[in-house]
């Protein structure tokens, strides 16, 4: 297997992790437990994410360019203009009939994480095509947070619909944009990265997720009035990623 074939099937494979998000929805039994936690424990993880790994990650390219003060505040502005975006993604998503707030807050997850995903299928691919063992722990690393990405989608998806081929399908879209991400790459966008777009995409994303967490995944989470819940799984997922990027 040559290098770009291997880089393909980490890019891949990585994101078809997500999918593994999606078994909850197979429980014979829906849970309005099961709804809570799951909500809670993606909103810690994506902010954990964002806070621990894309925020650091975007500084670490970003200030190889520009002295540290104006680093910050290119990543701080992209930050910004992630949480705008994201906030006019909510103002103008429309409203389905018959469905509850779920389906928006599922719908609006998949739109953030394969916005997420795509720039990481790039570096997944990058990394891996000029080392394996860097490009297969990349992957890994990703693969260990696209799980609970995953479960922001289907899990809400599943109890506004009761569809689970319809939470599956949107899941499974999402882990897609992953080895999108690689062939785009592979194709078109490789002469053109640099340390600045990553950076500055990274941050963008953050301020997106983050977004998310604060605005749909916690109040979401916290109208089932289960507040002890909401709060023990927010820290089980803010744990979770840190001792994921403990050991990785």
């Amino acid at each position: 297997m040559n290098n770009v074939e291997y880089s393909f099937l980490v890019s891949f494979l990585a994101g078809l992790s997500t999918l593994l998000g999606s078994s909850f929805i197979f429980f014979n039994k829906t849970s309005t437990k099961i709804l809570v936690g799951s909500l809670s424990f993606a909103a810690g993880v994506m902010i954990t994410v964002s806070l621990t790994d894309l925020l650091p990650s975007a500084y670490g390219l970003i200030s190889n360019l520009y002295f540290p003060t104006f680093a910050i505040l290119l990543i701080m502005t992209a930050f910004v203009l992630g949480i705008n975006f994201s906030s006019m993604i909510d103002k103008y998503l429309p409203e389905e009939k018959g469905q509850s707030n779920l389906y928006r807050v599922g719908i609006f997850s998949m739109i953030a994480i394969i916005l997420h995903n795509i720039p990481e299928g790039i570096a997944t691919f990058i990394a891996s095509s000029a080392d394996r063992n860097l490009g297969l722990s990349l992957a890994l690393a990703i693969s260990l947070h696209n799980i609970p990405e995953g479960i922001s989608i289907s899990v809400p998806i599943y109890y506004a619909t009761k569809s689970k081929a319809k939470a599956f399908f949107y899941t499974l879209l999402s882990g897609l944009s992953e080895p999108l991400g690689a062939i785009l790459a592979y194709l078109f966008l490789s002469p053109f990265i640099n340390d600045f777009l990553m950076g500055f995409l990274f941050s963008i994303i953050a301020g997106i997720m983050v977004h998310i967490s604060i605005f749909e995944l916690l109040p979401t989470s916290s109208s089932y009035q289960n507040k002890k819940l909401t709060i023990l799984f927010f820290f089980i997922g803010c744990a979770f990623m840190l001792l994921s990027h403990f050991f990785l």
